[in-house]
């Protein structure tokens, strides 16, 4: 239990993560046994892996929504938010991977009477929701098929993809263009594009939303370069640095 609680204090002090070896020489365990430490804590959501980079982060099973990464990535993006709900009078969002579905954790309104608006706390699906591809479009493949075995791939509408293939492809052409579209599939009558927040640390993206009637396909492209732009705007200096200035 003590290095238990060695590896999540010394995750907790880390802002961009933390190496096998530097768990192994902090809890003075063999690298073996540490990774088998931190392979548990992965399996219950208390530690983030980042294959790419060979890092552990913590994760949000232990960070919980109050989180000073949580909060202040909330605070960078809201200003982002208005932003872009003014300039296209539609609602806008940030979501974030929560277990296996999108959570809503910040939404800035349409102003108009009819829009397509959830709730902050809210939960969507990972393969019907354009955050939902943003995200995993840049998480490795073997993770999200295990995330949409666990949900299921439902039809929320007739145009939903219900199948893991078709679903990896359409990540791969996220990938090439570099944002993600709900063209109807988690309401028939509504439309997204999403940008993710590559250099946050965080599988996060934000999007536009609005009901498909008004925001046409030929809105799309528009609005997904407004949101690439603002997207690397909010990462230019990532959470980290925030983090950084506030412990100063």
């Amino acid at each position: 239990m003590e290095r238990v609680c060695l590896i999540l204090n010394l995750l907790q002090e880390s802002v961009d993560g933390i190496t096998l070896n530097e768990v192994a020489q902090t809890t003075g365990l063999p690298k073996s046994s540490a990774f088998r430490y931190l392979w548990t804590l992965e399996n219950h959501r208390y530690v983030e892996r980042d294959e790419e980079h060979g890092l552990f982060r913590l994760g949000l099973g232990f960070v919980g929504m109050q989180s000073r990464h949580l909060e202040i990535l909330r605070e960078r993006a809201r200003p982002t938010l208005e932003s872009l709900r003014d300039e296209f009078g539609e609602t806008a969002n940030l979501g974030l991977l929560d277990g296996d579905r999108i959570i809503y954790i910040e939404i800035v309104e349409s102003r108009r009477g009819v829009r397509l608006a959830a709730a902050r706390g809210d939960h969507d699906y990972l393969h019907s929701t354009a955050l939902g591809k943003a995200i995993a479009a840049h998480l490795p493949e073997d993770r999200v098929r295990q995330l949409l075995e666990n949900t299921g791939l439902p039809a929320r509408t007739a145009n939903t993809i219900t199948s893991i293939d078709d679903y990896l492809d359409e990540l791969a052409k996220v990938r090439r263009v570099g944002y993600a579209v709900d063209n109807g599939e988690n309401e028939i009558d509504g439309r997204c594009v999403a940008a993710p927040l590559l250099a946050t640390h965080l599988p996060a993206a934000i999007s536009v939303s609005g009901p498909a009637s008004r925001f046409t396909m030929q809105d799309v492209k528009k609005v997904a370069k407004t949101l690439i732009d603002m997207a690397a705007e909010i990462a230019t200096n990532p959470v980290s640095a925030d983090l950084e200035a506030r412990k100063a």
